[in-house]
């Protein structure tokens, strides 16, 4: 039986645009309340424009309301096990705890891990909090 995240992931990779690479990628994105929201990767000539998989999903699923996520599924053409990259990490760190599940697509098995083993050490609103008291307390 395969996973039906897994399976919308994979879904997603028929509308990925990687003239330039050729890696398309998948990812699907369930929230709190079971909502699955999808995206693709979108390359762009200068590839610093480039959207990836992971925050097409999220850009979707925030734009209808949906801040709580409780699972993400990666897949890639490839079925290599791919995994959000550090910026997409990044992202899903402003939305989800450490404890997001996160699914990566091996083909015949997945590699699962949490966010907070991807990205131990994250930058958060408390922690530019933190960093921001510090610069008051030297500015004293």
């Amino acid at each position: 039986m395969t996973d039906r995240l897994i399976d919308r992931a994979r879904e997603a990779l028929a509308a990925a645009h990687v003239p330039y690479s050729e890696y398309p990628v998948g990812a699907a994105l369930r929230t709190a309340d079971g909502s699955v929201f999808v995206g693709c990767n979108i390359e762009n000539a200068n590839y610093s424009n480039s959207l990836h998989a992971e925050e097409v999903a999220v850009a979707e699923a925030v734009k209808t309301g949906h801040t709580a996520f409780e699972r993400l599924a990666v897949a890639s053409a490839a079925r290599d096990g791919v995994t959000p990259c550090g910026m997409c990490r990044q992202t899903l760190a402003e939305f989800a705890g450490d404890d997001l599940e996160i699914v990566c697509d091996r083909g015949d098995a997945v590699d699962t891990y949490t966010l907070g083993e991807l990205l131990p050490t994250t930058i958060s609103g408390e922690t530019l909090d933190a960093a921001s008291e510090r610069r008051e307390g030297v500015d004293r």
